[in-house]
């Protein structure tokens, strides 16, 4: 019997008394990702926020084939289900039901539902590519589509006098590619900012995750999390993730610039519709 190359857990919803009441270890265990890139597997978290998988997948000499997993109850992983794949490393390809996509660093594809065969490889063993997976349930099937960086809408924003001068990245917004539930972008923080998404805000018709990368081997990123009035912190390494419910605030802030992957699914594909919160109201 040949061994599976896809390795998954189940995160299970966590209210925001339970999450005020946690320790930094039961805080990590239950909203923290690591070990998203590992040689020659897959690894995936479902998640019981709006079923949202996070995951990634590093193929090495030999490509890797997405497999379904129990919690999604179906044959194929993506009968029921999209797919959206960034890759942080360096080149490698996508293929969906035998059609291939080339994907630099920092380019994504969407897979629509019902894609039935999806395989990922690095184009050099040496410099693999490393697939950052986001999916969600789906109620239609939208076209597979490739999005390069250079393709994605750039908003500016931010200034250096408050550290968080930063170029936002939409893969996926209602002008784009259609999506059924997925949002996702990538935010990149200029050299000497080290803010992100201050003043913050919460969304509770949508649950988000974070991908946080191209941050320097000893620098972390101190993510903020919890309910405005009562918030938490945890320390985020890089190409380590981060599951925020609808309820929690998502923000932070690094020993250093980096860049890091957003991205929601819920109710809306609204990416302006979010609830603000004001400092003054944050504790």
């Amino acid at each position: 019997m040949t061994r599976s190359h896809v390795d998954y857990s189940t995160r299970f919803a966590i209210d925001p008394a339970a999450a005020a009441a946690m320790g930094t270890d039961e805080l990590r265990h239950n909203f923290h990702i690591a070990g998203l890139f590992s040689g020659g597997r897959i690894s995936l978290t479902y998640a019981h926020y709006d079923r949202l998988v996070v995951g990634g997948a590093m193929p090495g000499e030999a490509s890797l084939r997405l497999e379904t997993i129990k919690p999604t109850g179906t044959k194929n992983f993506l009968d029921r289900r999209e797919l959206i794949a960034v890759n942080v490393g360096g080149k490698g390809s996508v293929t969906a039901d035998g059609k291939s996509f080339d994907l630099g660093t920092r380019d994504m594809i969407y897979v629509g539902m019902g894609t039935a065969d999806v395989v990922f490889t690095s184009a050099d063993e040496a410099s693999p590519a490393k697939f950052y997976l986001l999916s969600a349930p789906a109620h239609q099937t939208h076209p597979t589509k490739h999005i390069r960086i250079d393709d994605a809408k750039r908003i500016d924003l931010g200034s250096q006098a408050t550290s968080n001068e930063r170029s936002i990245f939409q893969f996926i917004h209602p002008e784009g590619v259609k999506t059924c539930q997925l949002v996702v972008g990538m935010t990149q923080l200029a050299p000497g900012s080290v803010w992100n998404t201050m003043p913050c805000h919460v969304h509770d018709r949508r649950s988000e995750a974070y991908l946080y990368f191209d941050l320097p081997e000893d620098a972390r990123v101190f993510h903020l999390m919890g309910e405005p009035d009562e918030t938490r912190h945890l320390v985020i390494a890089n190409e380590e993730a981060i599951l925020s419910p609808g309820w929690s605030i998502h923000s932070g802030a690094g020993t250093s610039n980096y860049a890091f992957i957003w991205a929601m699914a819920g109710d809306n594909v609204d990416y302006t519709d979010v609830d603000p919160v004001g400092m003054a109201d944050l504790r």
